[in-house]
């Protein structure tokens, strides 16, 4: 049966992102048509195509590669305005990268497709269909994590009891039964059992989770504890101890111990560790049940994943070198090491596996996929050929070097030659296959696991 999971959960997602990438060149698509552009493909990967269809002008299709997704447009390179080389030198190998691309570019033109080409319409316009993918990307992932946080919602602490510790141990011990010189927690000396709400701690009513998690640490000795139980309510006395207990900061989000450069430590597996105070301590646990959040909630969490996807993206170029390890070398990798849609998937597989509750499985898979699609949206944003944000960038500029010709009466100095920037692009891509590779090699044989 874990079999059949994780092997359903790798379909189900690796779906996901083939329906994420096609939903990201639906928008370059809808938008190029919108402003007249003539497109003649629309593919979900790269390489040989494994199904096509045509629809009027465009071929519709999925390709063997999975790594991504493209539409291909008439006029993406435009023509050259320099004058023929008629002096006989050989190009050099740069030009010659540059004329191949825009030769490739103008084969592809058909008759009729005079004033259907994409570097003919206004920068403005250009903008629109280069962002529109990305931004397609961005509005499903507000859509999944706005109907999982405030739909679904999150798991938040209650006052009642999950399980109760039968051995008072630190916060740090990795023993997993209790040793025979462990004293028992005030929790079990006092009768505590799982399902008992926790109503005052001392004469401190405990309405919240964080009141009760708050009375409990400031107390220690004999304590009175007022709970309900099976509808009654009841109160029993817990000789509460000083123990090492994990940090909580005010709200009681846990605090993780830092380094010299003030950064969390981590575990082997790159988990953060986290920090240990002393404090009153009854040994047990919370449950949690499920709470949808509200406008602002939700706001702001998203507003936490547009940062860290940022400081991912950033971080990526430092991470080469141990997916390089991890692939070659044997090298364990990390919790937030990079993967890829092989890699991705088969933690969705993982995740749906585990023996928790449908819902916890659902809304992981449904956040990471909108995870995913956010990370798509900051990646293809970059400004660098091929990537969309690349095309936005010639568009700005070429808006600017016609504004300024304008404001100064010289003449229209024409269209961007995005083709002067093709070997730059041609780098990128060598580079992202390379990597991809990298990634496909380490996803299938020393893959990231959230499980250990």
């Amino acid at each position: 049966m874990v079999a059949l999971l994780t092997a359903l959960g790798i379909v189900l997602f690796f779906v996901g992102l083939l329906l994420s990438l096609a939903w990201h060149e639906l928008g370059h698509l809808a938008t190029a048509k919108m402003f007249g552009i003539r497109c003649t493909q629309f593919m979900v990967g790269f390489g040989r195509t494994l199904w096509s269809t045509r629809k009027g002008d465009t071929e519709y299709g999925v390709k063997l590669v999975p790594l991504g997704g493209f539409v291909r447009m008439a006029g993406m390179i435009p023509p050259s305005n320099r004058e023929p080389d008629t002096s006989g030198k050989p190009m050099s190998r740069w030009r010659a990268m540059i004329e191949d691309a825009r030769e490739a570019s103008q084969v592809e033109l058909e008759p009729g497709d005079e004033d259907r080409q994409f570097y003919q319409r206004a920068p403005w316009k250009r903008i629109i269909v280069m962002a529109a993918g990305p931004v397609m990307n961005l509005i499903l992932a507000v859509v999944l994590f706005t109907v999982m946080l405030m739909g679904v919602g999150v798991p938040q602490n209650t006052t009642t009891i999950d399980t109760v510790a039968q051995c008072a141990l630190p916060a740090d011990s990795t023993a997993r039964a209790c040793p025979e010189d462990a004293p028992p927690t005030p929790a079990a000396d006092a009768g505590l059992r799982p399902g008992d709400v926790i109503l005052a701690v001392g004469d401190r009513a405990t309405p919240t989770w964080e009141e009760a998690n708050a009375a409990i640490r400031e107390s220690t000795g004999p304590t009175e504890l007022t709970i309900e139980r099976g509808g009654e309510t009841i109160t029993t006395t817990a000789d509460m101890i000083e123990n090492q207990v994990v940090a909580r900061d005010a709200n009681g989000e846990i605090q993780y111990r830092m380094g010299p450069d003030g950064e969390p430590l981590t575990d082997e597996q790159g988990y953060q560790i986290p920090d240990t105070v002393t404090a009153g301590f009854l040994g047990i646990t919370f449950a949690q049940e499920r709470s949808p959040l509200g406008v602002a909630d939700t706001a702001a969490f998203m507003g936490d994943a547009v940062v860290g996807v940022g400081e991912a993206l950033v971080a990526l170029p430092s991470k080469v070198d141990d997916v390089f390890r991890a692939a070659f070398m044997g090298e364990e990798r990390s919790i937030d090491s990079p993967v890829g849609i092989v890699g991705a998937s088969r933690i969705g597989g993982e995740v749906l596996a585990q023996p928790i509750p449908v819902t916890d499985r659902v809304v992981f898979l449904v956040n990471m996929l909108a995870g995913v699609n956010l990370f798509l949206f900051a990646f293809n944003m970059l400004p660098i050929l091929p990537l969309d944000g690349g095309h936005i960038l010639g568009a700005l500029w070429e808006s600017l070097r016609r504004n300024v010709a304008r404001l100064f009466r010289r003449p229209d100095p024409g269209p961007f030659d995005v083709a002067q920037l093709m070997p730059v692009a041609y780098i990128v891509v060598v580079c992202f296959v390379m990597f991809s590779v990298m990634l496909l090699i380490a996803d299938v044989f020393n893959p990231v696991r959230l499980v250990q």
